[in-house]
């Protein structure tokens, strides 16, 4: 790696703690329809995903069709709960202090609702205009596919390969991986669980860390270290 030029961040699990606040509603929301599942499982299952995506695997898990209008449901009250409980990730401030690359936010949320968490934590002036969602950009297909990520480096004119990435879901070090970029797994969230690490290296993070104030330090290895081998 001639140098790291570009920093991208997930959002949810990452910048804000917020995933365990959607997996909380979701969880509720589900258990009527038969699935009963604690909501730190929930999140360790599903984190990273569209609530389509959810949807798509509960209903294939459970054998039945979920209502149509429970998406709408489900979104409107995490929305209701992450405005007024979502709080930012421990030490993300000073980590923001202390990069000096340009840096963006690659996520599966809606641009609606990123705007309403980074607002409220304070971090919407930190990265504004640079926050993509994978809805708005190329054919709106979120992560595992790497479409958002590859948008981000084509905005600023970077190679992927000078782009590294935290990320706090297999979904999201996927989808940060095939773009051909480098990725820090990140298991700080409050949703983080048994194995989290484990399976973000399995997807292919090159480290993993707790504490959001060590990635400043994996940032400058990076521009020493080739990386994992092939």
């Amino acid at each position: 790696m001639a140098g790291c030029e570009l920093i991208l961040f997930d959002c949810d699990g990452v910048l804000v703690d917020s995933e365990i606040i959607c997996a909380t509603v979701e969880a509720e929301a589900l258990k009527p329809y038969g699935l009963n599942i604690e909501p730190a499982v929930f999140a360790g299952r599903f984190a990273g995903l569209s609530w389509p995506a959810i949807q798509k695997r509960v209903e294939e898990e459970l054998g039945r069709e979920l209502p149509d209008t429970l998406g709408a449901e489900v979104e409107r009250e995490c929305d209701a709960r992450l405005a007024a409980q979502v709080t930012p990730i421990s030490g993300v401030h000073d980590l923001l202090d202390n990069l000096d690359q340009p840096r963006a936010i690659c996520s599966n949320s809606s641009s609606q609702r990123l705007e309403m968490e980074l607002k409220r934590t304070d971090l919407w002036d930190r990265f504004r205009p640079f926050v993509y969602s994978a809805n708005d950009v190329r054919d709106g297909r979120g992560k595992p596919d790497p479409d958002v990520y590859l948008h981000a480096a084509d905005e600023f004119g970077i190679d992927p390969s000078k782009c590294a990435v935290i990320e706090d879901s297999v979904h999201g070090v996927t989808a940060a991986v095939h773009a051909g970029m480098r990725v820090t797994g990140f298991i700080g969230g409050s949703h983080s669980y048994t194995g989290h690490g484990e399976q973000l290296m399995d997807a292919g993070a090159e480290t993993v860390i707790r504490r959001l104030a060590d990635f400043s330090e994996v940032v400058a290895a990076f521009e020493i270290w080739d990386g994992l081998p092939e």
